[in-house]
């Protein structure tokens, strides 16, 4: 699981996370949502470890990101919103690589390696070079990667972007074959329609500040509105939030 306890980070005087708390239960496929600057991209990085709260903790299945980050980086797998892949490799010796850094014993590798080769379609490319890749390519072994080592919980920022839509519902489908399977999975994402779709809580941040905990009917409820559908709530909430930066989750 996952949580977020009255975490915040700074960047000079721009707080871009103030006091953020909230949990990730196993089985969960969670969405933070945000406008740009919201301060989720932070969240994600101190979620895995790449950035340390100014104050607060965050915890990944028992484990203080920051004191324990070996024991936390085991339990996650991550897809960043710009991954960065070795070029000169094929697909094939990157995931051999990543394996090897996963500390996955020989036997598993190539067992794992065929696995995600054929979750993801990777066969017809795997052993060409990644410059050649295209976008939705990359994207697809870069989430093979992410999986190799089967990690309690997966960590995805804007997962999305740049996929053709037959890769999309395969993304789709992978994300709640495995939050069904017991993992937690923690998503930032601007398409609000696929976060409505697959979330089965979402949370919405704005100004570092989390305004928002909640399934789509208990937002609609929270506000009051005639609208059923995720994007005019959203809009309706961050909105709200601008006018009144002091509103924080749960108050009206």
């Amino acid at each position: 699981m996952i949580e977020f306890r009255n975490t915040a980070r700074a960047y000079g005087s721009k707080v871009a996370v103030d006091g953020l708390t909230l949990a990730v239960w196993p089985g969960e496929l969670f969405a933070l949502l945000g406008p740009n600057g919201a301060g989720k991209t932070t969240a994600i990085k101190m979620l895995v470890g790449l950035l340390r709260p100014d104050s607060g903790t965050v915890w990944v299945c028992g484990h203080d990101v920051a004191r324990h980050t070996r024991q936390a980086a085991w339990n996650l797998g991550y897809v960043p919103d710009q991954p960065f892949l070795y070029d000169k490799l094929s697909g094939r010796e990157f995931l051999e690589f990543v394996a090897e850094m996963r500390g996955l014993g020989r036997p598993a590798v190539q067992q794992r390696i065929a696995r995600e080769t054929d979750r993801f379609r990777l066969a017809d490319f795997l052993d060409d070079l990644i410059e050649t890749y295209s976008h939705g390519m990359r994207q697809r072994l870069v989430f093979a990667s992410a999986l190799l080592h089967d990690p309690a919980v997966l960590v995805i920022d804007e997962p999305m972007v740049g996929l053709d839509p037959r890769s999309v519902r395969l993304v789709k489908d992978l994300l709640r074959s495995q939050a069904a399977a017991g993992m937690t999975i923690f998503m930032s994402t601007h398409t609000l329609a696929v976060a409505e779709e697959i979330a089965q809580r979402i949370g919405i941040v704005n100004d570092g500040r989390l305004h928002f905990m909640g399934t789509v009917s208990e937002l609609q409820r929270e506000l009051s509105s005639h609208h059923t559908s995720l994007e005019p709530l959203f809009l309706e909430l961050t909105e709200l939030s601008d006018n009144a930066p002091g509103l924080r989750a749960g108050e009206t």
